[in-house]
């Protein structure tokens, strides 16, 4: 039986379509995916960006705000939906989730990350699913786009405050390529990156999605964070919730970042 340690990240970009609103389908058969690998044994947490999103489509916003302070005001209203429904979806599959929301201060000491940890441990003996975001409404560095506030970087950081044994992080493109494939047909894909070199990270400048905060460019920063500590990195297409069960049993389907250890 499963008995593995598994982080993993959902950008906005999958939790919703382009006109902002919640895709519903997308996220109950994440839950169910994650809720059934749960039953295999493994320990699951799930960082989930998706608030601010959420935000603007409950409001009926045409696009995502430029102010700090709404942005702020809007997930503080969409963290309230994101919850309600993965709480919700969940518990029709018999699991009860937990709501963690951290900031960098939050894991700026020894103290501090014992204390979350201390937690987190808590919640995997009982069987429960910790559900992590960045705190955007009092921490605005993923609001005003530094990296070390992005929700990919918190879930490496996650990753490796609880030593797990994989951070899957789900996007919407199929992994790294060596040009955008949004824009160039010939692109091709990296199934297997050993080393983030710079020549790897200039590949990845300027791709993202117009709804979540980051791009290419954080899935690296976070992969090579990751990789740092051990732990292997999937970045791979979330449309179809279902290849965790391939990363899960050892197929990669996406770019997998390996580990240094």
């Amino acid at each position: 039986m499963a008995d593995n340690k598994i982080v993993v990240k959902v950008g906005t970009s999958t939790l919703t379509y382009e006109n902002g609103k919640i895709n519903y389908r997308r996220i109950e058969n994440l839950c169910k995916v994650l809720a059934d690998l749960q039953n295999q044994g493994n320990k699951i947490v799930l960082v989930s960006s998706g608030a601010i999103g959420i935000g603007v489509g409950k409001l009926g916003l045409k696009a995502r705000p430029a102010e700090t302070k709404e942005k702020q005001a809007l997930a503080a209203i969409g963290q309230c939906e994101l919850m309600f429904m993965y709480d919700k979806i969940f518990g029709e599959y018999n699991h009860t989730v937990a709501q963690i929301l951290l900031t960098k201060y939050d894991v700026e000491t020894v103290q501090k990350r014992q204390n979350i940890l201390n937690s987190m441990e808590t919640l995997f003996d009982m069987d429960i699913i910790p559900i992590i975001n960045e705190n955007d409404t009092v921490a605005i560095d993923e609001l005003e786009g530094a990296n070390i506030g992005d929700n990919d970087m918190l879930s490496a950081i996650v990753a490796k405050l609880i030593s797990a044994d994989k951070l899957i992080i789900l996007t919407d493109i199929d992994g790294l390529y060596d040009k955008n494939p949004k824009t160039c047909p010939d692109a091709k894909k990296f199934d297997v990156v050993e080393e983030i070199t710079d020549e790897i990270l200039s590949m990845a400048k300027g791709t993202g999605s117009n709804r979540g905060t980051g791009g290419m460019i954080t899935k690296l920063s976070a992969a090579s964070y990751a990789n740092e500590a051990g732990i292997d990195c999937y970045v791979v297409n979330g449309e179809d919730p279902s290849v965790l069960y391939d990363i899960t049993e050892g197929n990669n389907k996406g770019t997998l970042f390996k580990s240094k250890v």
